[in-house]
């Protein structure tokens, strides 16, 4: 029997175990009817099951977009058996009939996905989900739609090179906690003349949201494995989970994502390839939520990595959380002094409000806001993370606020710093867009000031760009010389530990711009440009595509 789905602490409370009875009492509605099939599951079936409506997506399961969304209805269910119909309608969907009437009466094209939630991140795309196909149909007021789900979405399967290879270790640690397997995976790109014969530095990369290991396969090489002339192995770690995206840090919900990645996955990696083996030898890097993840991993795990490259990175500090600090006594993510708190943004206007964005997931586990939830809340006492919000009203609950401040950034470094200071001076860069998308240089400018007071020897980099465009070929390079710079320096001088391997000139927080960036560095020395190869891959970030 499938367990049922995790539904990142936005599901009411409220059960819906009567949920196949018809609502012929209630007033008219439209309803979507769904089934699987016996072919592709014997059943029975308990958990989610969610209906996608998009006017021009062809596959709309592979929504919702971030900055267009499209409705989206979830309802739970329990001992299904195979052609029984689950009805949908105002009494069954997470947000009740008020869902259901936001619906714009018009054409769509409505698919269906039942969620069995074995391991995949989004439901539209995980492994072992039922899909119906897309129907084109009018929806309105009185509409009622038929959804068989008979395709079983398949398994990827990753095609390796001769310098790009899949690394698939069943996780003891994640699996004890979830009482089921649990596989850790990585793309590991081998730098030109790879072989066993010699020690190799390491670079593990950690994606943003919605990004991994597959978009790696097939590729024929990783530019990453070459920075400013020193080659590296560079690791793409896999971060998503069932409930989105786990951050490699050890949570309540999730389990030890950190301590399998330490304890487990990167050792397995450096016996297999022989890279890394110690901390002067092992960096971190990534952008976004992989940003964050790497920042943390860092702080985290100080003896573990000998530098962080940390780009546009998640909220770093929650008294500026999705520009709401979630401390003050009455806050509400949703609104401030009676007006919408926005949440992204582009071409110099507002392109979403945390309370549209919110809502466009409600109810749906693996996306963003629910993400954040998984991995920063306590669990409750219905065994699902306690939200934050209330994702009705936007209302925060202070008493899940104060457990968050265990993964608050700026907090930790603030509270733990006679501890971490030591193990940490020098090996922190973080770098922002002046203008982020979802407005992350605001709680970096928090952690920057902190970072100063402490005297961190940090750098923290404030470039003209927003999420994307601040990453920038100049940015990249420095990274690159940076990198291999603190490489070099502990081959040619073999230091022993990496608590004294900082740059002789970081005795204070660099708080720099973009005239900087191109007169001079703060870690290492200024060198020649390096010709970085043609990327074979290209990102879309989710609020730049309906589809991901």
């Amino acid at each position: 029997m499938d367990s049922p789905p995790y539904n990142g602490g936005m599901v009411a409370r409220a059960s819906v175990v009567g949920a196949l009875l018809l609502a012929a009492f209630a007033a008219p509605s439209q309803t979507f009817r769904v089934r699987y099939s016996q072919e592709a599951f014997a059943g029975p079936f308990s958990g989610s099951v969610v209906v996608y409506l998009s006017k021009g997506a062809e596959e709309p399961r592979l929504g919702p977009s971030w900055t267009s969304p499209e409705p989206v209805l979830v309802a739970r269910f329990r001992d299904v058996g195979p052609g029984r119909w689950m009805l949908l309608d105002g009494s069954t969907v997470v947000g009740g009939r008020k869902r259901l009437e936001a619906i714009e009466p018009g054409e769509y094209l409505v698919q269906a996905v039942v969620d069995r939630n074995l391991g995949g991140r989004a439901v539209g795309t995980s492994p072992g989900n039922l899909a119906s196909r897309a129907i084109r149909v009018r929806v309105d007021s009185r509409a009622r739609i038929d959804l068989t789900c008979d395709t079983v979405l398949p398994e990827p399967r990753f095609e390796e090179t001769g310098r790009v290879k899949l690394v698939r270790l069943r996780s003891q640690l994640l699996s004890a906690f979830h009482r089921r397997p649990v596989f850790l995976l990585a793309a590991v790109g081998l730098p030109e003349g790879w072989s066993a014969a010699r020690e190799w530095p390491v670079v593990y990369e950690v994606p943003g949201f919605g990004g991994s290991v597959w978009l790696y396969s097939g590729l024929g090489f990783l530019p990453e494995t070459d920075r400013a002339g020193e080659p590296f192995v560079h690791v793409v770690l896999d971060p998503e989970c069932p409930t989105g995206h786990s951050v490699f840090a050890d949570s309540a919900n999730n389990g030890p994502y950190g301590r399998a990645l330490v304890e487990e996955l990167i050792p397995e990696i450096e016996r297999r390839f022989r890279c890394g083996g110690r901390p002067e030898a092992r960096f971190v890097t990534g952008h976004s939520s992989g940003g964050w993840a790497s920042l943390w991993l860092q702080i985290q795990h100080p003896d573990v990595f000998g530098g962080c490259w940390s780009t546009a990175p998640d909220y770093v500090d929650f008294r500026s959380f999705c520009n709401t600090d979630i401390y003050r006594p009455g806050a509400n993510l949703y609104a401030q002094g009676g007006r919408e708190t926005p949440l992204i943004r582009g071409g110099g206007r507002v392109l979403a409000t945390v309370r549209e964005f919110c809502l466009r997931e409600y109810g749906l586990r693996g996306e963003q806001m629910g993400s954040f939830v998984a991995v920063f809340s306590p669990r409750g006492r219905d065994g699902q993370p306690a939200p934050l919000w209330d994702w009705e009203t936007g209302a925060v609950d202070p008493k899940v606020a104060e457990a968050w401040r265990a993964y608050d950034i700026g907090h930790v470094l603030r509270t733990r710093w006679a501890e971490l200071g030591p193990k940490l001076r020098g090996k922190l860069f973080v770098a922002c867009g002046e203008e982020d998308t979802f407005y992350l240089e605001r709680p970096l400018r928090l952690l920057a000031r902190d970072l100063e007071t402490l005297d961190a020897g940090a750098t923290v980099l404030f470039v003209p760009g927003d999420h994307s465009t601040m990453m920038t070929p100049e940015l990249r390079r420095r990274i690159d010389r940076e990198i291999a710079e603190r490489y070099r320096r502990f081959r040619e001088s073999k230091a022993s530990t990496a608590q004294n391997d900082g740059p002789a000139a970081a005795s204070s927080t660099w708080i720099l711009t973009l005239k900087a960036l191109t007169a001079g560095t703060t870690i290492g020395s200024p060198s020649p440009p390096t010709p970085r190869p043609v990327a074979r891959r290209t990102h879309l970030w989710p609020f730049q595509a309906s589809a991901r």
